[in-house]
């Protein structure tokens, strides 16, 4: 099987223009970090699992580690950067950073905010001994070409609002379910690796 390498994922990204969307005083930035590593077996997208907390509408999800930005981040990416230390200990201002994906808008159980979450990859060339804070659960590794290839590809039924939606996924490990925004990243991300790439659900 021909793995998908580092050089050609940092040559796409390179080539990439993303989508950005205006602000204004009332919107809300958030930033995420997609966090590769190159394995003898493949590049591996790094996942977080949040921790349980009532009245948070990403409780629990599999993510990208990430948040809100802070008055004090003079960008986008050193949001994602912050976040990633303070929330799994991972130092991103040591690794490479390979370039922004399309912003996307948030929309928390259907709900539409006026809320942009930006995606910075970075690649990491060591895995550090990871510290979690309160946010976050757990640590999953996603094998690139897997999900590319559409091999680890599922559906999962949630409630949104009074009625239950099929969302179109991941399944990790057989157990962690990767679906909503984060699922919505790394579709664009797919399409920036391979121009012809067709989301399962196009």
């Amino acid at each position: 099987m021909s793995h998908l390498s580092i050089q050609h994922i940092r040559a796409c990204v390179a080539a990439h223009r993303p989508v950005t969307f205006p602000v204004s005083e009332e919107t809300r930035q958030a930033a995420v970090a997609v966090v590769l590593h190159e394995t003898a077996e493949g590049s591996r997208i790094l996942f977080i699992k949040r921790a349980q907390h009532d009245g948070d509408p990403w409780s629990g999800h599999m993510a990208f580690p990430g948040g809100h930005r802070d008055s004090d981040d003079i960008s986008l990416q050193a949001t994602a950067v912050r976040e990633t230390q303070e929330e799994i200990g991972l130092d991103l201002n040591a690794a490479t950073f390979l370039g922004p994906l399309s912003q996307q808008r948030a929309m928390p159980r259907g709900r539409t905010r006026d809320m942009l979450v930006a995606p910075f990859i970075f690649q990491i060339d060591t895995i550090p001994a990871f510290r979690l804070n309160h946010e976050v659960d757990e640590i999953v590794w996603g094998p690139l070409d897997d999900m590319l290839d559409r091999s680890l590809s599922d559906t999962e039924t949630r409630p949104v609002g009074s009625s239950e939606t099929v969302f179109n996924g991941y399944r990790l490990n057989g157990e962690h379910f990767v679906w909503g925004l984060t699922y919505r990243a790394l579709q664009t991300f797919f399409k920036v690796l391979d121009p012809s790439y067709v989301a399962p659900d196009d």
